[in-house]
């Protein structure tokens, strides 16, 4: 009885060994991340959004403003800020910067509180082969997925394997993300369900006859 017992304790002992020795054995590895699915969701300020700009503390310096057609917000102390194609957290930084000739380690937050400016810039459209070709407005969270179910599905003679999304990146250039819309579909595989950003163009083509 000791001895097998003994004989189990060495079998475990060897087995544990090796799985330490070689990762396969013990361990699965975890399943690698298209760098597409990690764009980053971000709205940049436009022209006739309206924000609100608050300094921690100093509330006669917090002011409620629209963007300007010259893409510009007027701040108390710093004057003129350039808001236009930045983001809330990038124009903060900018006023906080521009505050310290006045205020002691200012605190400051924007926020979008209207969004008016991208009327056709943070479109999202869908094309090709879908029931319904269309442009709607980009929502937070929205996937490309919710996108082409917007476009009523697909049609009879689309090739959901072959779909393709179109993202303009901030150097002007046009970069492609291939979709696997049949394993969306089917499968429930959502690892190209990517994430889209304003002005997304998704191309669902049809099937070669």
């Amino acid at each position: 009885m000791k001895r097998s017992l003994l004989h189990l304790l060495l079998v475990l002992t060897t087995f544990i060994a090796g799985c330490a020795s070689n990762p396969q054995l013990g361990a699965v590895d975890p399943p690698k991340v298209d760098p597409a699915a990690q764009a980053v969701d971000t709205y940049h300020i436009g022209v006739d959004d309206r924000v609100q700009v608050s300094v921690w503390h100093n509330p006669e310096l917090s002011v409620t403003v629209p963007v300007r057609p010259d893409g510009r917000i007027s701040v108390p102390l710093v004057g003129d800020v350039e808001a236009g194609g930045r983001t809330p957290e990038q124009v903060a930084v900018l006023i906080q910067e521009k505050l310290k000739d006045y205020v002691r380690d200012p605190q400051v937050a924007v926020i979008l509180i209207e969004l008016r400016s991208h009327e056709y810039l943070s479109r999202v459209r869908v094309t090709g082969a879908v029931r319904q070709p269309l442009s709607v407005p980009y929502r937070q969270g929205m996937t490309v997925l919710d996108a082409v179910l917007a476009g009523g599905g697909l049609t009879p003679f689309a090739a959901p394997d072959r779909t393709e999304l179109y993202r303009k990146e901030h150097g002007g250039d046009t970069r492609t993300y291939g979709v696997r819309l049949d394993r969306i579909l089917q499968k429930g595989d959502l690892a190209t369900n990517f994430p889209v950003q304003p002005g997304d163009v998704i191309t669902v083509p049809e099937r070669l006859l």
